[in-house]
């Protein structure tokens, strides 16, 4: 990895599969618009988590064709037709990776299988923003909160580009809040970012280093063990997008 070269996360609460605003979309893509110069900005979406779900590509293709100033397209693994060295050329030539939400375990293992973890490692290390939203928030820590498995449970079988764990929809889904304090709390997963709906969370090099809201009321969160047996949830500072 160049010196020079800024390794950027964002974890999203929200985006084009939950949003109708486009401001956590246009948060990620003004991250990298300088990297991308004149030319359009090159966003590569990964709908493994849904199984590659035809309805949530078209949602994608929807959202990012109307930004013109873009350059989407989408990369497909249930049905794949690039060969290796055109799947590491995709990844890598992109600005931003765009992961879609759906079954964490599962995707994990896809990409696994396809060697898209190795690559999406490479391509963090070249300057490439990866991002999204639920099991697309996820993948990237070493731990997460999901219910891939039905109930809510823990998955120690990240990316490890982030340290620590994620829990997405902190505010939205019953149960997530309790459960996931609880398993910081004992020590089944470590400290980490709880994330409610509706807000964006962008590391730099591992370093937390942006926090933004698309509505007044979400927040994200750093939990961590107390010491006494439970848990120390801080909100982070944030800045509205409005």
């Amino acid at each position: 990895m160049s010196p020079s070269v800024q390794r950027q996360l964002a974890l999203l609460g929200g985006g084009f599969s939950t949003d109708d605003d486009g401001l956590l979309d246009d948060w990620v893509l003004s991250r990298v618009r300088s990297r991308a110069g004149a030319a359009p900005t090159r966003v590569c979406f990964l709908p493994t988590a849904s199984g590659d779900a035809a309805a949530y590509i078209d949602r994608f293709d929807d959202a990012f064709r109307t930004r013109h100033d873009c350059e989407p397209s989408v990369l497909p693994l249930f049905r794949r037709e690039l060969d290796d060295g055109a799947l590491r050329a995709r990844l890598l030539g992109q600005d931003v990776v765009y992961v879609g939400g759906g079954n964490t375990a599962n995707m994990l293992a896809v990409w696994r299988v396809h060697g898209v973890d190795r690559l999406l490692r490479e391509a963090y290390d070249r300057g490439v923003l990866l991002c999204g939203i639920s099991a697309g928030a996820n993948c990237w820590a070493e731990a997460s909160h999901t219910d891939s498995f039905g109930p809510l449970t823990h998955l120690h079988d990240g990316l490890g580009l982030l340290a620590g764990s994620v829990c997405p929809h902190y505010d939205s889904e019953p149960g997530r809040r309790a459960s996931y304090t609880s398993a910081v709390a004992v020590g089944t997963l470590p400290g980490g970012w709880a994330l409610e709906d509706g807000v964006g969370v962008l590391f730099t090099d591992g370093q937390l280093t942006q926090v933004v809201t698309r509505a007044p009321d979400a927040h994200a969160y750093r939990v961590e063990a107390d010491g006494r047996g439970g848990a120390e949830e801080r909100a982070l500072p944030s800045r509205p997008l409005r």
